[in-house]
Formats: structure tokens, C-alpha cells, sequence
């Protein structure tokens, strides 16, 4: 499927890329920003810190259980007009969240784009891909995972202190600023994107059929449980197992977000090298690193440097995962990184909630079992993946 106005190299690829790369951003700055405003939002709204909670967890819920749908339902409308509409209702409900005084209606003001969330995310992966030649497509691919771990590493912070500066409104201006930033460029600069040779939605969920996407999906989930199980807990591990002070433990955080940019820009240089040895071989480096952290991880010098390593891994594992997933189901690219989502959201979900247990019946320090255990599971569905590779190619 290619887009009408596709050219694979030059300023209008690597704009288009850029736009797309910030519209991410800005998307997932919405969904994750609020974490570091919770207790804010509970006194803003006379809510309990665990009620404003849902804040968080029901758009997590919404994106984990529409992504399988909606980029479908979406994938034969023209590109532009689907950043348009993303672009405008997140736009809008921002602005309502950050004049009501109702905590029923910031929860639906955060409901509804959650919707539009895979939408958007899905689609970026997708025309990032086809605006650039097939070979060049990871690295396009890479950019805009790149978007989403700024999202996630700079959201939190960024809004926290205009929060604190300000007020929980303004926060919510922020993040309705970024998102007219995009809709005005993607006005001016974005071409009109009609979607050629558009697959019906049936050709698009027949990929459902292949055991290959299924393991690949499994292998995802399962990767991605090991990184953001342990990651969920990190702050905890590196205070109690580490005894580092809370600042030191803000400043590894950072570092992490940063090595995760880091390793999404290496992703892409290494998946258009060789991307099955890419993505077979990163759950393999991603045990050995969490292995040394459970080993080394009283020493503040070496714990450090893992996490450091580690931010690294999971830039490369994120894009290694897309790939995984977008090649076991190349003919519905938007059904593929509409899965890939629910996937990686999954993992999340079960990965937090396994390695939460592993601290409950023992302590901090084996929430990196359950990661090992995840690991371990993952690269057995890799390589049954790979051998259904080999046996259809053959």
C-alpha cells in the first residue's frame, strides 16, 4: 500500500516524518504527562489519589482495547484527514480538561481520544514507512518511536513543573498547545495522503490466520512485560536495593529516558542491517543485562551503568517488537501496528502486575525474576516464529 504522494527521498519525506514524529509526542505526552500530576489532579478535583489514578488507567484501558480495531476502521480514509480529526479532538478535549472543575468530565475528556490514540500512533508507524524506500523504512520507523519515548521520558517531568509553577490547567494548555502545533503544520505542510490499493477490512483480518503473527504477538507481549515489569518499579528498586537518594533516583530516570532515545536512533541503523538478527538477538542481551543488575544491583557505580544499557535495549527492543509484528503481517500495515499496540499495552498490564507480585511474596529485588521469566518465554516464541519464517520461505 503506498500513499498518492509518496516520494521515498528528500525534504518532503523527512518533514512529513518530523510532523508525525512531534504529533506522537504530543499524543503520548497526553496519555502519560498526568502520572506526575496525580496528586494535583486528587486535590483539584477533591478526589483520592488512587481515583484521580483512572485518569491514567482508563485511557491505558480504552488504547489497549480499541487498537486492534480502530486503525482498521480507519485504514481507508485519506492519511491526512485522519491526522486532522486525531489532531483536533485531542486538541479539544484538552482545552475541556483544563477549564472544567467536574472530575466525571475530565474522565470522558480523556476517554474519547484515547480512541483516536491507536489511530494516530498506528498510522504514523505506517506512513513513516512508506514515505522513504523499503530498505530506509526502519530508520523512518525509528523517528517516530523516538517521538514516543520523548513523550514518555520529557511528559512527566515537563508537566509536573508547569503544574507546580502554575496550575493543573495549565498543564492541560500545554498539551493542548503541542497538539495545535502539529494540526497547524500538518495543515500547511502535510499533502493530501489518499490511501492506494486499500486492503478490505476482511483481507486485513484474515492475517489472523498465520501462526506466525500469533507468536509474534506473544513474543511481543512477553518482551515487553520483562521491560516495563521491571521498569514500573524502578525507582523503587534503585532506593531500596540500590540506596540511592531520590534525587539520584531522578536523575537515572532521566538517564534512562535519554538512553531509550539513544537506542530507538541505533534500532534503526541495526534493523536495516539486519533486522531478524536484530530482533532475534536483543532478548538474549536484554537477560544478560538484567541477570548482571540482579547480581550487581547493590552497587550504585554498576546499577547505574545497567540502567543506562538498559534504557538503550528497550529503544532497540521497542522497534525490534514493531518489526516482529509489521513483517508477520506486511499486507495490513495498519491492522499490524494496530496489534502491535494491544500487544505492547498488554504486556505492560501483565508485566506490572507478575512482577508486582514477585515483591509482595519476596521483595524489590526479584521484580527482575519476573522480568527473567518473561524473557525467557519471549525468546521461545522467537524462535518458534523463526522456524515458521524458515518453513514458509522454504
Amino acid at each position: 500500500m503506498k500513499q498518492g504522494n509518496n516520494q521515498n527521498k528528500g525534504g518532503p519525506s523527512r518533514l512529513l516524518v518530523f510532523i508525525l514524529a512531534v504529533g506522537v509526542f504530543g499524543i503520548i505526552n497526553t496519555e502519560m504527562g498526568v502520572v506526575g500530576i496525580l496528586p494535583r489532579i486528587a486535590k483539584t478535583f477533591h478526589v483520592s489519589v488512587p481515583f484521580a489514578g483512572w485518569t491514567v488507567s482508563l485511557f491505558a484501558l480504552i488504547v489497549a482495547l480499541s487498537a486492534p480495531v480502530m486503525p482498521v476502521l480507519f485504514s481507508r480514509i485519506n492519511r491526512k484527514a485522519v491526522m486532522l480529526l486525531s489532531l483536533g479532538i485531542f486538541t479539544l478535549s484538552n482545552l475541556v480538561s483544563a477549564f472544567t472543575d467536574s472530575f466525571t468530565i475530565i474522565l470522558i475528556a480523556r476517554a474519547i481520544p484515547a480512541f483516536l490514540h491507536p489511530v494516530y500512533v498506528s498510522m504514523a508507524f505506517t506512513v513513516s514507512a512508506e514515505s522513504v524506500s523499503r530498505p530506509e523504512a526502519p530508520k523512518a520507523v525509528a523517528k517516530i518511536f523516538i517521538g514516543v519515548s520523548a513523550g514518555m521520558v520529557l511528559g512527566v517531568p515537563v508537566t509536573s513543573f508547569i503544574a507546580g509553577a502554575a496550575s493543573f490547567s495549565s498543564a492541560m494548555l500545554f498539551f493542548a498547545a503541542v497538539n495545535v502545533l502539529v494540526l497547524t503544520a500538518t495543515v500547511l505542510f502535510v499533502p493530501s495522503l489518499p490511501v492506494r490499493e486499500g486492503f478490505s477490512y476482511g483481507a486485513q483480518l484474515g492475517v489472523l490466520k498465520k501462526k506466525m503473527i500469533w507468536q509474534s504477538i506473544l513474543a511481543v507481549t512477553m518482551i515487553n512485560a520483562a521491560m516495563f515489569g521491571f521498569f514500573s518499579y524502578m525507582s523503587d528498586y534503585l532506593g531500596v536495593v540500590t540506596g540511592v537518594s531520590y534525587e539520584v533516583i531522578s536523575v537515572v530516570l532521566l538517564v534512562y529516558g535519554l538512553a531509550n532515545i539513544i537506542g530507538n536512533i541505533l534500532a534503526g541503523r541495526l534493523l536495516t542491517m539486519n533486522a531478524a538478527r536484530c530482533a532475534a538477538s536483543i532478548p538474549f542481551i536484554l537477560l544478560a543485562s538484567y541477570t548482571l543488575l540482579f547480581v550487581l544491583g547493590n552497587m550504585p557505580g554498576p546499577a547505574a551503568a545497567i540502567v543506562f544499557v538498559l534504557g538503550i535495549l528497550a529503544g532497540i527492543a521497542s522497534n525490534s517488537m514493531q518489526y516482529m509484528i509489521m513483517d508477520a503481517a506486511h499486507e495490513a500495515p495498519d491492522f499490524a501496528n494496530g496489534l502491535f499496540l494491544t500487544s505492547a499495552n498488554l504486556g505492560t498490564t501483565i508485566g506490572t502486575s507478575v512482577c508486582g507480585l514477585f515483591i509482595s511474596f519476596f521483595n524489590t529485588r526479584y521484580a527482575l525474576l519476573g522480568s527473567l521469566l518473561f524473557l525467557a518465554a519471549g525468546i521461545v516464541f522467537i524462535f518458534l516464529r523463526n522456524r515458521s519464517v524458515i518453513t514458509f520461505t522454504s
